[in-house]
């Protein structure tokens, strides 16, 4: 079992930076490959683009919580979120 965790490919866990503006200022966030590959998913699924998907997050987060300690993390959250919901359809 432990195969299937320990012999993927390194570039699924790889981190990639990405460049992207939330309400005019410029981040980056940083995330592995395959969150970056389910936040395509969703987004497509949304009908936005991934940094307009990024920026609502965000946006309803800081509105929720009154701030974002982690973005990256938020989103890793968010993916696995949307993987349980698929699996459970």
């Amino acid at each position: 079992m432990c195969q299937i965790f320990s012999q993927q490919p390194i570039e699924h866990y790889q981190y990639i930076t990405r460049a992207i503006r939330i309400d005019g200022h410029a981040t980056s966030v940083k995330l592995e490959l395959s969150f970056w590959e389910i936040l395509e998913q969703i987004a497509n699924n949304q009908e936005m683009s991934v940094p307009k998907f990024i920026s609502n997050i965000y946006k309803e987060s800081m509105a929720h919580n009154g701030g974002v300690t982690n973005l990256a993390s938020i989103l890793r959250c968010s993916c696995l979120i949307y993987l349980k919901q698929s699996t459970s359809v």
